[in-house]
């Protein structure tokens, strides 16, 4: 299926952008508290709505 040397590659740049990704959310973490804080209503909010149409889909279904 894959070479031996496609198999390292994948795996170096699988380890380096986990790496990159990992640091860089640490190092924004202040900044997305401050931003986006109370941003969890929304999702509440939003699923809350999926929920009341689904269970309209079944009330009205049969």
């Amino acid at each position: 299926m894959f070479t031996t040397g496609q198999l390292i590659f994948a795996i170096c740049f699988a380890i380096v952008f986990i790496s990159i990704v990992v640091i860089s959310y640490k190092k924004d973490k202040k900044l997305h508290k401050k931003q986006y804080k109370g941003t969890i209503w929304i999702l509440v909010g939003f699923l809350l709505f999926v929920g009341l149409l689904l269970a309209a889909k079944y009330l009205l279904k049969g």
